[in-house]
């Protein structure tokens, strides 16, 4: 390769990995070799990868595994950003909540992402606007732009490997606060904590 080709190879190459970097790419896929006590649930929290999923690029049609199988594990639906803006969400708006409250929180917004009624990404979900109001409190007064903890991550992850598997909430209010008539008037999916979700 002549030098002038290589040094246009070399900034078109890192111009994509700038752009990649800068749009936060998803992990890549990557094999996992089953040790005693590993499942698919554990494979997919671990990685924040669908159940469904993993169990679809393997040929599985049962959550069975056996010890020293290799695992293929997709990669994540979510890039890294879009995890950790989720659970700097998941952290503002469930603080406080239980760890299965977390993960219903960071489930409505995936639910809402693959809905037709709302954005088609996490972050134009997270922060979209209806009627003039923040969909969310926590975009609002800043509280999303604090860390989130590990727990929030957690429920994060876990939220993705449910993906899919859930009862299909797209709300959730605290009833003894929430002032519209109308959220309280949608299908209740569950109660947890102080959190309603409904569909």
């Amino acid at each position: 390769m002549k030098l002038h080709n290589m040094k246009k190879w070399l900034t078109t190459a890192a111009a994509a990995f700038t752009f990649m970097a800068a749009q936060g790419t998803a992990e890549a896929s990557t094999v996992e070799k089953v040790q005693q006590g590993e499942s698919i649930w554990g494979f997919a929290n671990k990685y924040g990868v669908p159940v469904t999923e993993i169990k679809k690029v393997n040929n599985k049609k049962s959550d069975m595994l056996y010890i020293g199988e290799n695992v293929t594990i997709p990669t994540s639906p979510l890039t890294t950003y879009e995890k950790d803006l989720l659970a700097r969400l998941v952290n503002a708006e469930a603080k406080g909540e239980s760890y299965a409250g977390k993960v219903a929180v960071a489930t409505v917004v995936l639910n809402r992402v693959e809905s037709n009624e709302f954005p088609d990404t996490v972050k134009s979900v997270i922060y979209q606007i209806s009627n003039g109001h923040y969909a969310f409190t926590p975009v609002q007064n800043g509280a999303i732009n604090q860390p989130a903890t590990a727990e929030s991550k957690r429920a994060v992850n876990e939220a993705i490997a449910l993906k899919g598997l859930g009862s299909g909430s797209l709300f959730f209010y605290n009833p003894k606060t929430a002032q519209s008539q109308w959220i309280k008037s949608r299908p209740v999916t569950t109660v947890i904590g102080n959190h309603v979700f409904a569909k």
